[in-house]
């Protein structure tokens, strides 16, 4: 079992990152999963997929004005 590293560390941000990209791509563990669920916070969680979203639709607005 591993322990989850203390607050304010910089890679805490990374892993939250890759637990929304995976939950967006919907691939995922079970385990890797739960583990996350366990060491993440819910704000976190939140605030890097409201990003994430925003990204994503930025992204799909600047391909369609690139396309047409």
């Amino acid at each position: 079992m591993t322990v989850p590293p203390p607050a304010g560390q910089p890679h805490r941000l990374w892993h939250s990152i890759k637990a929304v990209a995976w939950a967006l791509l919907g691939v995922r563990k079970g385990s890797e999963y739960e583990r996350d669920f366990a060491q993440l916070q819910p704000l976190q969680v939140i605030a890097v997929g409201l990003v994430a979203v925003f990204v994503l639709v930025l992204g799909l607005i600047a391909l369609v004005r690139w396309v047409s």
